[in-house]
């Protein structure tokens, strides 16, 4: 039923990592141009030309965004990206250049590796590069590799976390698609079953620490503040406004709402972008719908397909130590 971000025509992904400090950073490219539009949640963003999205500004359409990790430092990523469409002659006509439009946002991995070793230029362009249509994998790749989840009660009872990816098909033609990586201070929970699926876990006995049980009964936070963060983008082959494609932003966060226990918090930096690829119109509601559960979906693949890291626990790693 779910397939991948690039089933939405126009719609390229490539990636790049570095294992020394386990970051990376994920390029996603609408080389023909998308209307763009954002909405960030969470109270401690990394961003870039976000500014430029909002409806009442000139830009129209964006031709790649870039997601990132290494906090603030990974937003050089997007330079990359720039670089290799700028090359290929992609982006705004201004007389004397050709900009390309690349919003960015970043999350927070850097203590789980080297905290030196950050996303560069060079490795924005590496992942625009290698930018293709088609199935790719997800977990520790890309932006995700260094992600981690459950950090409210401390980072040492943190989970792996990591990148997904999904896209669902609609009525009249209409495919949406999301990729996200996961890196939230809160646990993740499957949104039918409200089973954790990763979240902060007692190492030792192996038990879940629920990160909204213990904020309610410590009134605050382990986790330090901009260290963790959701960050992700929804594609359609959909004509819409920057208004339109912000309202369906909005409408998306509703996935992490169902998916992350807590969201939003003052810790994190929750931002999505939407990109509109297409030239037929649909409702929005119906496409915001359709697209919070594409990026329920990616939420839970990018979860389920993490491997352990740097003695990080996973997913998939507890579900062998249980059999």
């Amino acid at each position: 039923m779910f397939g991948n971000i690039t089933d939405v025509p126009g719609v390229k992904v490539g990636h790049a990592k570095n294992s020394e400090g386990i970051t990376g950073c994920t390029a996603i490219l609408v080389e023909n141009g998308a209307v763009c539009g954002v909405d960030v949640r969470g109270s401690a963003p990394g961003t870039r030309e976000t500014d430029a999205l909002d409806p009442i500004n000139e830009i129209e359409h964006v031709h790649g965004v870039c997601l990132s990790g290494g906090s603030a430092f990974g937003l050089d990523a997007a330079t990359g990206v720039m670089q290799f469409l700028e090359e290929r002659g992609v982006g705004v006509e201004a007389g004397v250049a050709t900009i390309p439009i690349v919003p960015s946002a970043v999350l927070f991995d850097l203590f789980i590796g080297d905290p030196k070793t950050r996303p560069t230029a060079s490795m924005g362009y590496e992942a625009a590069k290698s930018a293709v249509v088609g199935p790719f994998a997800n977990g520790n790749i890309g932006a995700g590799y260094g992600a981690t989840v459950g950090k409210l009660v401390g980072p040492k009872f943190c989970m792996k976390g990591g990148l997904g990816n999904a896209s669902i098909a609609g009525k009249e033609g209409v495919v949406v698609g999301a990729i996200v990586a996961v890196n939230a201070v809160g646990d993740i929970k499957d949104p039918t079953t409200r089973e954790t699926l990763a979240g902060a876990r007692d190492p030792i006995t192996g038990e879940w620490m629920d990160c909204c049980t213990y904020l309610e009964e410590h009134v605050q936070s382990e986790a330090l503040s901009g260290t963790n963060t959701t960050i992700g983008v929804v594609a359609v082959n959909a004509r819409l406004t920057k208004a339109e494609a912000k309202k369906i932003a909005q409408l998306t966060q509703n996935a992490l709402a169902r998916t992350i226990y807590p969201v939003h918090t003052m810790l994190d930096g929750d931002t999505i972008f939407v990109l509109g690829t297409g030239d037929k119109r649909f409702p929005v509601d119906y496409l915001g719908h359709l697209a919070t559960r594409a990026m329920e979906e990616a939420i839970i693949t990018g979860i389920k397909a993490a491997d352990k890291l740097a003695e990080v626990e996973s997913y998939k790693s507890i579900q062998i130590m249980r059999t």
